[in-house]
């Protein structure tokens, strides 16, 4: 076993990873709920960008309806970019589950 060449293989991953991971930051998904009536734009490393809402869903009387719609469409935002990432980073680990990443 080259302990020189292991050491250097895990420099390599480590200098994957944090490029992959600034390349995440700069990736975008987007989620709707109802309907597309709330569309929330996310990065991949899962910072809300913008929540897009259309005007027909807004009714004073029926707050709680928009916020279960914006919280939805948050969500599915956040667990899409989950995804995105998994995605990425098992690219760059080959599959290996490393904390943390």
């Amino acid at each position: 076993m080259n302990i020189q060449k292991m050491l250097q293989q895990a420099q390599q991953m480590q200098s994957k990873l944090a490029a992959t991971q600034a390349e995440l930051a700069s990736k975008t998904v987007e989620a709707s709920a109802g309907g597309g009536k709330v569309t929330v734009t996310a990065t991949g490393s899962g910072d809300i960008l913008s929540i897009k809402i259309d005007p027909s869903v807004v009714d004073p009387q029926d707050v709680e309806f928009l916020e279960d719609l914006v919280l939805a469409g948050v969500k599915q935002a956040i667990e899409d970019g989950r995804k995105l990432a998994e995605g990425e980073m098992k690219k760059v680990t080959g599959g290996l589950n490393i904390p943390g990443f």
